[in-house]
């Protein structure tokens, strides 16, 4: 089958294969960014649930050769193939939210907390706004769309119900998730080295001159110069989350590959 009907919702098979992509479409939501807010009511995120399900069935039937069947391993496989897609948007804000989190403990500011209207968490003020930075840029660049469109060719790269290597592609995902840090030390390097240089010279300084109480110095010197080497890295940071079409292609390749041997054309 490789044209899509409207009348493939019911065709024999069509619930089952409904359910599989409902499935798929679940594992996306719970990772991804914007649609696994906590802002974002239950109801609004089912009735979407549902109407993707109804527009994405008929292209998931019409790449099926046989009519699968729903069982734990099936569904396992759909949620963390819904999962993966998923990861790959929700592993750059994570990495903000973590450069945000090592910021404020350089910075002075691990103390400033603020409720997070996303996940309904109190987090440092500066991982709140690197968080909804991150949040911002990435819908300029329609991740949401880009997210539902990689899910509808991931129904051609690995049909609802085929046999999946689970382990290989949960393997994909874990290493995938190292680079978390990585990347959130990436976004936060410039600031941290220039509080560094600001320390080291506030040190110099206290050797130099021991009459200064040094201590009412360093807390807004460190406060100011952290913020501005912020601002500065702003827009480095924004370049970088910019990029995210190209490496998400990449990482999907590399999941569907892993999770699908031979599956991808």
């Amino acid at each position: 089958m490789t044209d899509v009907r409207p009348f493939d919702l019911f065709a024999p098979g069509s619930g089952t294969v409904a359910v599989l992509v409902a499935l798929r479409l679940t594992g996306l939501m719970l990772i991804a960014p914007v649609f696994s807010a906590a802002t974002v009511p239950v109801k609004w995120r089912t009735s979407l649930l549902i109407v993707l399900t109804i527009v994405i069935q008929p292209i998931a039937y019409a790449n099926m050769r046989v009519i699968p069947q729903i069982t734990p391993s099936s569904a396992m496989g759909e949620l963390l193939v819904g999962f993966g897609i998923g990861l790959g948007a929700a592993l750059l804000v994570g990495a903000a939210e973590g450069a945000g989190d090592l910021l404020a403990i350089q910075i002075g500011l691990s103390g400033a907390s603020l409720l997070d209207p996303l996940t309904k968490q109190t987090s440092p003020v500066l991982a709140n706004f690197l968080s909804l930075f991150a949040i911002t840029i990435l819908l300029a660049l329609n991740v949401h769309l880009g997210m539902i469109e990689a899910l509808a060719a991931s129904l051609r790269a690995v049909p609802v119900g085929s046999a999946l290597d689970l382990h290989a592609g949960l393997a994909n995902l874990l290493a995938l998730a190292g680079t978390l840090f990585l990347a959130g030390l990436r976004f936060a390097a410039p600031v941290i080295a220039t509080v560094m240089v600001g320390n080291a010279a506030l040190a110099v300084l206290s050797r130099a001159t021991p009459q200064l109480n040094i201590l009412s110095v360093a807390f807004p010197l460190q406060i100011g110069l952290g913020l501005f080497a912020l601002g500065i890295a702003l827009p480095f940071i924004a370049s970088t989350l910019g990029n995210w079409p190209t490496a998400y292609d990449q990482q999907l390749s590399s999941f569907f590959t892993a999770i699908a041997p031979g599956g991808m054309h």
